[in-house]
This record gives C-alpha cells, structure tokens and sequence, in this order.
C-alpha cells in the first residue's frame, strides 16, 4: 500500500511540474519557423497566364487561371502547373501530358 501512496504522488507531481513548465528554445524555433515559411509571401513566385501556352494544368487538369505554380519548357511551349508536384508528374511522360493541356 505505501508504494502505491508513494507511486501516486510521484505521478501527482510529475503532472504538477510539467504543466507549469515552459517550451523549449527548440520547439519555439521550431514554431517560429513555421509562422515565417507560411506568411512569407515575398519570396513566393508567380507566373502571369499570359506567359504560358496552356489553359489547363497537364497533370491535375486544373485551370491555370487558379494559379501558377511553377513553370517548364517543352516542345517549344511554355506550360504553367498548379505546384511542382504536378511538375514532376508531367515531367515523367511529358509527351502525354502535352495532349492534356489544352494550347491556346
């Protein structure tokens, strides 16, 4: 009976001292970092529709009048995609995707 008594009040405590605790300097980087990569809107690129040759995105199908993510050359042509990912994809069998962009 006293190890549990004495078991109890070590778990009593040990919750006591870890909710009174603060963050560490890591975790708190850790945040920080996160807040910056996302609200950081100044080193994000962005492509004109005007400057590509399609209107969808090849792989996803998305209208790249919703937004450009990145960019790639083929075949004389300039195709705008909705991320990389979809970039990537693409660039796996381009000469199928070409088919799926819808040229202006």
């Amino acid at each position: 009976m006293k190890k549990i008594m004495g078991l109890s009040l070590v778990v009593v405590a040990c919750i006591f001292t870890a909710c009174g605790s603060q963050p560490t300097e890591k975790a708190e980087a850790t945040k920080d970092t996160a807040v910056t990569m996302s609200t950081d809107t100044a080193s994000a690129k962005t492509y004109a529709v005007s400057l590509v040759d399609n209107k969808k995105d090849p792989t996803c199908g998305m209208p790249v009048t919703a937004g450009i993510g990145d960019t790639a050359h083929y075949d004389k042509h300039v195709l705008g995609f909705c991320s990389a990912e979809c970039k990537a994809e693409f660039l796996k069998n381009p000469k199928a995707g070409l088919a799926a962009a819808e040229l202006k």
